[in-house]
């Protein structure tokens, strides 16, 4: 896979393959399934604007890695008063962030379909505008942050081990995928850089 984004008027553009096309949409609406809808969501904007969250942090970890609590540090024990305050910043946020998270996603698969359609000879360009880039940064990096917990990546000396995998591992297409996903999104923020 050694298609990564270019500067494109306005944006990024990308050659990708059916393989890839796939394999993105893939990931992607698989996220979207495990990110599920926002708790509280309602047509009606004033039910929205005041629709609460959950207090609790998710139990499953991919999803507790991308909704994290905002106070206190990971794998330390808290005290009442930052699980009190990180429950109720919790409540009132994170309905917001997993709407963007699947905005961003959703974004990302309607540009691939539209991509696939327009194959040609098994591949095809997909061009991005810039708001269409962030939103693309944005799942590009929640994949990647919920394979990196799949695979239990906490730090950069985690994934550096991750070559050292045997190619019979069953966690070599994800570590892939993993990788993969990073050269696209280093390449999309080179884009936006000025």
């Amino acid at each position: 896979m050694a298609g990564y984004f270019e500067p494109a008027a306005g944006g990024a553009a990308i050659a990708l393959d059916e393989v890839e096309i796939s394999i993105l949409r893939s990931l992607a609406t698989q996220l979207l399934e495990l990110i599920g809808p926002g708790a509280g969501e309602s047509e009606d904007p004033l039910d929205a604007l005041f629709a609460e969250g959950p207090e609790r942090p998710p139990e499953d970890p991919a999803l507790a890695r991308l909704f994290p609590d905002a106070y206190g540090e990971p794998g330390r024990p808290q005290d009442d008063e930052t699980r009190r305050l990180a429950a109720e910043f919790r409540r009132f946020t994170e309905g917001d962030l997993r709407t963007r998270k699947r905005d961003d996603l959703l974004a990302m698969v309607r540009g691939l379909d539209a991509a696939a359609q327009e194959a040609e000879a098994g591949g095809a360009v997909l061009t991005l505008k810039a708001e269409e880039s962030k939103q693309w940064l944005g799942a590009l990096n929640d994949l990647r942050l919920a394979i990196a917990s799949r695979l239990d990546i906490t730090d950069e000396q985690g994934a550096e081990k991750l070559f050292e995998l045997p190619d019979d591992d069953p966690n070599k297409p994800m570590v892939m995928a993993y990788f993969w996903l990073g050269g696209l999104q280093e390449s999309l923020v080179e884009t936006l850089l000025p």
